[in-house]
């Protein structure tokens, strides 16, 4: 689980944990893995205790070689890591722009690449991206951001077409609104109360809920769904007027 100790990453590898897997939640900040691992293991099942990088591709290494001696195989990959700003576009310069694309759509490449060939090797594997609604539809001041995770849904058509023939599964979930520390500052704005408004379930969404979702990408019962981006979204991307 990239990007596994905070947010939706945290609460998909608590889910996962739940329904009996072995979950190594991995981030940047050593102290969170720990405190994550702990309560994965509360759980009953096994954890892993690495950080990792999304923008260092050795780290990525070090944890999928980590996990293999501590697991014996991966047969799961979620790629949850992700950034954003809001910043109007005539101000953005290229170092931040380069940033958000760097961790949001070239670590999840990364990710997909070195878990990925492990995966290939053994003609099995659940991968997961973590998409956005700006995967499909634009935000304000968010250009950066919209553009990773527009590139995100793509590039798990990709790998889907590649991969799936190998026995390796390729979707992506694309969340609504989660209150989480990465949206924490729109969701009492102005900003928020238009997202929701726009639910059509008049409410956010709860990060348990995006559990169900997972757990079915990452079965082998999905064996016959792969390149789908999965909307759970309170019927946002369905919706047209709501009032």
């Amino acid at each position: 689980m990239i990007g596994g100790t905070s947010g939706i990453g945290r609460a998909l590898a608590l889910g996962l944990a739940q329904a009996g897997a072995d979950v190594a939640a991995s981030s940047r900040s050593r102290k969170m893995v720990e405190a994550t691992a702990d309560e994965i293991e509360a759980l009953g099942v096994a954890s892993l205790r690495v950080s990792s990088d999304v923008c260092d591709r050795d780290s990525l290494k070090t944890l999928r070689d980590s996990a293999l001696a501590r697991f014996g195989t991966i047969d799961i990959l979620i790629n949850s890591a992700g950034v954003t700003r809001r910043v109007p576009t005539l101000d953005m310069d290229d170092e931040l722009w380069n940033h958000i694309l760097d961790v949001n759509l070239t670590g999840t490449l990364r990710a997909c690449q070195i878990f990925g060939e492990e995966m290939l090797r053994r003609r099995f594997g659940r991968i997961i991206n973590i998409a956005s609604l700006s995967s499909f539809v634009a935000f304000q001041e968010v250009a950066a951001y919209g553009a990773s995770k527009a590139a995100v849904a793509s590039l798990t058509r990709s790998l889907a077409v590649e991969w799936s023939h190998l026995g390796v599964t390729v979707n992506a979930i694309a969340p609504g609104i989660f209150p989480t520390l990465l949206n924490s500052k729109i969701i009492d704005s102005p900003r928020g109360q238009e997202l929701l408004v726009r639910t059509p379930m008049g409410r956010f969404g709860e990060t348990s809920e995006l559990v169900t979702t997972a757990i079915y990408l990452a079965s082998r019962e999905t064996s016959f769904t792969t390149g789908q981006i999965i909307t759970v979204d309170g019927g946002m991307m369905a919706s047209g007027v709501n009032q």
